[in-house]
């Protein structure tokens, strides 16, 4: 079973290095005291209360002035990384709104070790402006990870993000950046857009495929980098998004003669099924097929989760697929007794639903 979070960072090596790192710039700052507050509460604290939690600690034992703290931390922070590196970012957000200019400079500075986008959110919020002009400058700079932190600080859905309603009302500001960033070399930022226009297809589809439409066909990478923000809007089976593919309703594609291995399993179960492709047509056809399960929940309610089978080119013919599905309980996906439906999708189109009983064990 995969490490929790929460017991992966912020362990005692990285406690014990961080102080008696700062000890070295900073020699009044008590190693002693700083692990005494550090531990009370610690093992009940998940993950970004812990970063907090060490946060609220240095500040009792670093200088009362913060332009002086920050001049320590940024000596400190080139020594870390990763998700222990977002400390630095963090102190930054809980101290340094009254100090604009300082601040926005050492989020900028501080997301080259640790990424600075959830700590600029409450400089989106109070001061929106500057925090867009410095995230779009955040877009030319030669650093991977500052050039990312201007995409990933500016979603409009940022998980685990703080919220901000101008983003929200107002989503243009966003488009310069994104522009600026669609021919990065480097997939860690595209991957960033990608989810940056993924958030902003969620609420505003027009302006999301707009933006793909104009930028679709220039280039491979930028190509990958729409269809992967596009990915939820393909599953809902958006007739623009699908078009943009080529990925047409067409007469002469169908799905036929759909088996499965049984219609009612019980929990941890696979399914098998099977189906043809026929393409009655003289010509090749491109499809993307897919397939949703309508599962029952613990509340009653239905929950629709579409799963992709084949993405690709079918020459003239009958095309057997074969798929298998499990009803064995994940992290992300709880199953509940009761009716199922499996739906077969061809280009965004449902062709065939059937019912399906889950039992409990």
């Amino acid at each position: 079973m995969p490490e929790l979070l929460k017991n992966k960072y912020f362990k005692d090596a990285f406690i014990k290095k961080l102080s008696e790192s700062i000890q070295k710039v900073y020699p009044p700052f008590d190693t002693g005291s700083f692990q005494s507050f550090l531990y009370d509460g610690w093992e009940n604290k998940e993950l970004k209360e812990k970063m907090r939690h060490i946060t609220l600690c240095l500040n009792k034992l670093l200088p009362d002035d913060y332009p002086e703290s920050i001049h320590i931390l940024k000596q400190v922070a080139p020594q870390f990384g990763d998700f222990e590196g977002m400390v630095f970012p963090d102190y930054v957000e809980v101290y340094g709104l009254d100090y604009l200019e300082l601040s926005l400079s050492s989020l900028k500075y501080f997301t080259r070790f640790g990424s600075s986008e959830f700590a600029i959110r409450p400089f989106l919020n109070k001061y929106f402006k500057e925090s867009i002009d410095l995230l779009y400058e955040c877009t030319q700079d030669e650093n991977v990870h500052v050039r990312r932190f201007a995409s990933e600080g500016s979603r409009l859905r940022l998980p685990w993000g703080m919220s901000v309603p101008q983003l929200k009302t107002n989503p243009e500001v966003i488009l310069p950046i994104l522009e600026a960033l669609k021919d990065d070399p480097e997939m860690y930022v595209l991957k960033s857009v990608a989810n940056s226009l993924n958030d902003l297809s969620k609420d505003y589809d027009d302006l999301m495929l707009q933006t793909c439409e104009r930028w679709f066909g220039k280039n491979k990478n930028t190509d990958w980098l729409i269809k992967h923000a596009c990915r939820g809007l393909l599953k809902k089976g958006n007739p623009r998004a699908l078009n943009l593919f080529g990925f047409k309703a067409s007469q002469h594609c169908v799905l036929k003669n759909f088996c499965c291995s049984h219609n009612t399993l019980s929990m941890g179960e696979d399914l098998i099924f099977s189906f043809e492709l026929h393409n009655m047509d003289n010509e090749p056809c491109k499809v993307r097929v897919e397939y949703a399960i309508d599962s029952q929940k613990f509340n009653n309610k239905v929950s629709k989760k579409v799963f992709q089978i084949t993405e690709k080119i079918f020459d003239p013919g009958i095309h057997l697929i074969q798929k298998k599905h499990s009803f064995q309980d994940r992290s992300t996906r709880k199953h509940y007794p009761g009716i199922h439906t499996l739906s077969l999708i061809l280009n965004g189109s449902v062709q065939h639903s059937y019912p399906l009983q889950l039992k409990s064990n």
